[in-house]
């Protein structure tokens, strides 16, 4: 009896062939996707499908070549189209474009030519076959753009310590934008705080200053990573000083408009430097991160804190930059719109913000549009689902098509979202793209419809063999694929017995689960698939294996330490598995010690430390299934003992032979004291006396509990061996030398190596190879047998016998033929095995026939491209090595240039037959021929072919200056350019004034004659200065400029009036009057400084006491006689304005030692013959009768200041 296993459970899994097939199956709409399965899709018809593009938004690197990427699959494989801002791209009509074999990707060469702003725009792909066409996204292709930072100059900034200050960055806008940091001089990023920090506009904000920030080079770096480039703005220099610092008159001069915005440094609440205001607003987008900065300035530097208004910030998603005054929330949605509330405080008060925030979203999708695979007559549906802020609108295109205007399908209708088909038949085949846009941006899918009508087949390869474990599940795959979905049955065993329901689960993909697998579930089943258009069928075999178990486990251990401890561990297994035994400490790999010793059941630990304690695991672990048990080892302290003395080992001795064969012998030796580190190993060497006397050769390594090896031997080698041991602590000495022993001489056992054929002259054939060693030879009489014959010809082998060389010429062979070597090793016993043959080449001779039809393709004026034939492949005598082109220019053709030219040489590998000649001088003859080359040399040439290249552009002036400056006109003389590169058409002159402070002015162009080399500008500024550039140009476009710069004469009148000041000032005769002068000063000062120090009464003092002025009182009250001088005040700085009054009026606070005080000045008080200065002095001198001496006569800047 038959039963049909109806599915019960709906789950995907994965077949044992690694194919993954998933049916899609509704109670009126039946649909499946075609398995990824190379078999089934070699003979299957399917529509294209966009496997790889470049991204929507794609900025490329202007250095390199423009790759816009399209893949796609299909059978038949499509065919690739493009269109360039909505209109078709035709690539066959621009050499620089290409597109890449069996696929859409293009590639645009702009590294030869062209510029990357020549093919900015909006590229689509569409992979076009007969069951319909895929479409790619609208890429914009924009090159990445790295400017430079605007010419600026920046004033140095003063500041009082606490204020706030920004440090503007303004960086040029690029593509992408650029990364903002700040350094100094020295490249180190400068250091950010709580109280310094950059903002995201790129800004450095200081919420107060201190001294410690003076610095001449606060410098803002822009880095492009697209292009790798990095601008800098211009340092900025910033001086920090404190009003206390300042002395007075410092003060007096600096007004507060020289401030940078001029604040009381005292301490100060907070308030905002970013953003202004009391609140703003910031609009993101769906999945974007979502960054809230606010920056305050205050003293001391505020605390910047954050919250969200009726809500709480998500705990997995927040994140706090730059000192918390930057918040994050990161893969943002609608649920994170809000007012979000920043705050700032400090000890003197707080200060608050709010930013509105709404989360706007692009169209992401719900439900994209699944591809379709269905049966003529089915049914199906496409649905295309998405959602964003605002709406997006959903539109539908067929084969690339807008719907709307698309070919009439009577078995599709469109709902919305959705298009519902009805009987569909193979014609209903197409791609579908749906597109959901708003005014974020858009979301495009294709979804295919692929009417089939397939007979079933079964994907599972016959015959897989499944292993199971007892007791587990047991899955059976059946991947299957057809059209209509086929019905699947199983059966077990080969008389068809039927599966009972109540036992197997049949799932949706095919495959038979045996939930609970039991030895008798052993056999073979049958997998059937039917639908109406035929049946198919396969068998798979099942096999249930016991389980792994460990039947005795390692057991809990307390062991002292630097003793030695086991743990065993016995494994039962199904016998048709081999497991693997591993142990772990620790859950991790055992430390990499040789302490820790394994065999089959157990694991060792010598020497026990305390780092040795744990627990210690045993795996078993077989191809299906693993076992595992632990056990803890705790390390004690020993009882304590003498300290032992820990060494290397003593060397072994009594050395003996024994069992000595012709290529074997035993080693037998007793070890020496381990000294309290047990011997780990023991080193075997060995002595060759015949062939290497007093060198020792390793021989083998064993067990440091063994005390005897085996050793293999070699034929004809006199033997001598010694032992060393080893432990922990390091290698003992040799040991004495063993008895000699000489093996038996064999035939070699192998053939020379690096065989090799290769010819030196036309007519020879040298044959090289590595020669044996003594060691190998094996035994005496080493010699080698040399054969050789052609490859190609029917000769036998030619052979002759050399002694123990490493080379054997053969002489008179034809030309450049293969031979067939072979080197064969022999010595007096016999012959080593029959070696390989190589291949060799006789001699190379230079090739005989020159190649033919050269043709010259002239691609642009420096570029031409060279084609010629192969020559015969028997006529180039050698390897060939490829095609060499000699080419020369044989005359300008401009005629300015007739002297020689040596030759270029270019050389194309290989077979090539074409090849470009870069570099060439425009509007020039050339010539050139070709030839082949091979190992020996070249062959003929090829005869003369010349060609002439067009016009280019010529190179700059070779020289530009200017000459006869005078008030209002420049001269300009230049030579023309040394490669014009063509007939000059122009000149073009273009000129600016430049002013004090290098500012360029209003640009002027000229086009000047091309038989011109003189040229006279009129009618400019006088004593400005100009700069010129200059350049030629030909018919073909302007060649490279030169520059250079002059200045008109300045304006006679002034020059003059300047010329006599200078002259003034640099007479011998002016010089001596002041030198002069200058002496006589200091003659006064010296007289009047020894007169008032002499103190006392003077006669003076009656005069004042009787000619008594309020305004002018005696210098000391108490006995009324003058002060002692000091010169206390002479120390004090100047202040601004000191000098005398034009009136010759001195105020007394101006100086206490004012001779205007003692009637001396203008307005002094004289006696009636106005002899003051004889009672004064107390004897009468000649003085002069004029007051007209200031009061600080004593400063030798005042008494400058009066004479002027």
């Amino acid at each position: 009896m038959q039963l049909k296993i109806m599915p019960k459970k709906k789950q995907k899994h994965l077949s044992a062939g690694g194919v993954p097939l998933i049916l899609f199956l509704c109670q009126m709409i039946s649909a499946l996707d075609v398995p990824l399965d190379p078999k089934l899709l070699h003979d299957l018809v399917q529509p294209p499908t966009i496997t790889h593009q470049s991204p929507k938004d794609y900025i490329i690197d202007p250095r390199e070549n423009i790759v816009i990427q399209c893949e796609a699959k299909g059978k038949p494989p499509p065919s690739f189209s493009w269109t360039r801002n909505g209109t078709h791209f035709d690539i066959d009509k621009d050499p620089l474009v290409t597109m890449k074999p069996g696929s859409g990707t293009l590639v645009i060469n702009i590294m030869s030519e062209g510029k990357a702003e020549t093919y900015e725009g909006v590229y689509q792909c569409t992979a076009r076959n007969e069951r319909g066409a895929a479409v790619s996204n609208n890429i914009v292709v924009r090159p990445s753009r790295s400017p430079l930072w605007t010419k600026e100059r920046l004033e140095p900034i003063i500041l009082r310590n606490g204020q706030s200050l920004v440090l503007p960055c303004r960086p040029p806008i690029g593509l992408p934008p650029a990364i903002i940091f700040w350094m100094d001089n020295s490249f180190q990023r400068l250091p950010q705080s709580e109280r310094v920090s950059q903002g995201l506009n790129g800004d450095l904000y200081f919420s107060n200053v201190l001294p410690e920030d003076t610095r001449e080079d606060y410098i803002c770096y822009a880095r492009f990573n697209h292009t790798q480039t990095i601008q800098q703005k211009q340092p900025i220099s910033l001086k920090v000083i404190s009003v206390d610092e300042l002395n007075d008159t410092i003060a007096a001069n600096l007004s507060d408009t020289e401030f940078y915005g001029a604040k009381s440094s005292k301490e100060r609440p907070p308030t905002f430097l970013t953003p202004e205001g009391n609140e703003s607003h910031k609009e993101e987008l769906r999945g974007n991160v979502l960054s809230l900065e606010c920056i305050a300035e205050g003293l001391p530097t505020p605390i910047i804190y954050w919250i969200k208004e009726d809500g709480t910030l998500p705990a997995n998603r927040t994140f706090y930059r730059n000192f918390k005054k930057t918040l994050q929330i990161t893969h943002v949605s609608e649920a994170d719109s809000g007012n979000y509330q920043c705050i700032a405080k400090n000890a003197l008060g707080a200060v608050h913000h709010t930013i509105s925030v709404t989360v706007k979203a692009a169209p992401y999708w719900i439900v994209a549009p699944q591809n379709l695979v269905l049966s003529p007559g089915e049914n199906g549906t496409l649905i295309c689902r998405a959602n964003g802020n605002p709406k997006p609108r959903i539109s539908w295109l067929t084969n690339g098509v807008p719907i709307e205007i698309a070919l009439d399908d009577p078995s599709r209708k469109i709902d919305g979202d959705t298009i519902i088909f009805s009987n569909v038949q193979e014609s209903s085949s197409a791609v579908y793209q749906c597109n959901a846009s708003n005014k974020y941006g858009y979301l495009l899918a294709n979804a295919f419809v692929n009417v089939l009508a397939e007979p079933p087949r079964i994907l599972t390869p016959a015959n897989t063999l499944y292993q199971v474990i007892a007791n587990r599940p047991a899955l059976l795959d059946c991947a299957f694929f057809g059209s209509p979905m086929p019905a699947i049955e199983w059966f077990k065993g080969t008389k068809g017995s039927a599966l009972h329901e109540d036992i197997y689960v049949l799932h949706d993909n095919g495959t038979l689960e045996i939930p609970v697998a039991q030895k008798d579930s052993t056999g073979t089943y049958t997998c059937v698939a039917r639908n109406k258009l035929g049946m198919a069928k396969n068998e798979v075999h099942l096999e249930i294996k016991d389980p792994t178990r460990i039947i005795k486990q390692p057991e809990y251990a307390v062991v002292q330490r630097g003793s030695k401890v086991s743990f065993e561990c016995r494994v039962k297994h199904d016998h048709t598995l081999i497991p693997t035994i591993m142990w772990l400490k620790d859950n991790g790999e055992l430390p990499n010690d040789e302490r820790f010793s394994t065999d089959k059941d157990h694991l060792v630990v010598s020497d026990v430390k305390d780092d040795d304690g744990g627990t210690y695991t045993c795996t078993a672990n077989t191809t299906l299934d693993s076992a595992s048990a632990s056990a803890l080892l705790r390390v004690v302290a020993p009882t304590p003992t003498p300290a032992p003395i820990y060494d290397v080992p003593n060397p072994p001795f009594d050395l003996e032979l024994t069992n000595q064969l012709d290529k074997s012998v035993q080693l037998t030796w007793t070890p020496g004291d381990d000294n309290n580190s047990p011997i780990t190993k023991f080193i075997i060497e060995y002595e060759d006396a015949m062939h290497d006397a007093g060198l020792w050769h390793h021989q083998a390594e064993v067990s440091g509990t063994q005390t005897t090896a085996q050793l293999k031997l070699s034929p004809y080698v006199n033997y001598s061996f010694r032992v060393m041991a080893e432990n922990s602590i390091g290698r003992s000495m040799p040991s004495e030398a063993s008895e000699q022993y000489l093996t038996k001489a064999a035939e070699p056992d192998q053939n020379p190596t690096a065989v090799e054929g290769l010819g030196t002259e036309p007519d020879n054939l040298v044959i090289t190879w590595k020669p044996l060693n003594g060691f190998q030879s094996n035994g005496p009489g080493l010699q080698y047998k040399v054969s050789w014959r052609q490859k190609d010809g029917d000769d036998e082998w030619t052979s002759v016998v050399v002694a123990n060389v490493s080379k054997y010429i053969v002489s008179g062979t034809p030309t450049f033929v293969p031979y067939l070597i072979k080197v064969q090793a022999l010595n007096d016993v016999g012959f080593a095995p029959e070696p390989a043959a190589v291949m060799g080449h006789s001699g190379e001779d230079l090739p005989m026939v020159a190649p033919g039809n050269v043709h010259v393709n002239v691609v642009n004026s420096t570029l031409a491209e060279v084609h010629w034939d192969p020559v015969p492949p028997k006529s180039v005598r050698g390897h060939l090595q490829g095609y060499r082109i000699y080419y020369w220019k044989t005359q300008s053709s401009s005629k300015r240039n007739r002297r020689h030219i040596e030759k270029k040489i270019l050389t194309f590998q290989g077979t090539k037959t074409h090849g470009m000649l870069p570099g060439l001088q425009p509007y020039s003859h050339y010539a050139l021929n070709v030839r082949v080359v091979n190992g020996k040399g070249e062959g003929p040439a090829s005869t003369d072919r010349g060609f002439h290249t067009p016009e280019g552009v010529p190179s700059a002036p070779s020289s530009l200056k200017i000459v006869n400056p005078t008030l209002d006109s420049l001269t300009l003389e230049w030579d023309p350019p040394s490669h014009p590169n063509g007939i000059l058409t122009e000149y073009i002159l273009k000129y600016q004034p430049i002013n004090s402070t290098h500012e360029l002015g209003p640009l002027v162009d000229l086009k000047i004659p091309a038989n011109k080399t003189r040229w006279t500008l009129k009618n400019l500024n006088f004593s400005t200065r100009y700069k010129f550039y200059f350049y030629a140009q030909t018919s073909v476009g302007s060649g490279s400029q030169i520059t250079e710069e002059a200045i008109t004469t300045v304006d006679e009148g002034k020059k003059a009036m300047a010329s006599r000041q200078v002259d003034i000032a640099t007479q011998g005769w002016f010089i001596g009057l002041m030198c002069a002068v200058a002496l006589l000063i200091l003659i006064l000062l010296i007289v009047c400084f020894i007169r008032r120090n002499k103190g006392g009464k003077y006669p003076v003092k009656e005069k004042e006491d009787a000619h008594a002025d309020p305004e002018i009182q005696p210098m000391k009250e108490d006995d009324g006689t003058f002060g002692e001088y000091s010169d206390a005040e002479d120390h004090k700085p100047l202040k601004k304005g000191s000098r005398t009054p034009s009136d010759r009026t001195v105020k007394k606070e101006d100086s206490d030692d004012s001779l205007v005080d003692y009637g001396e000045g203008v307005n002094g008080q004289f006696n009636e013959d106005g002899s003051f200065i004889g009672q004064y002095s107390g004897k009468k001198e000649k003085e002069p009768a004029e007051g007209n001496e200031s009061s600080e006569a004593p400063s030798p800047v005042n008494a400058m200041n009066s004479l002027v």
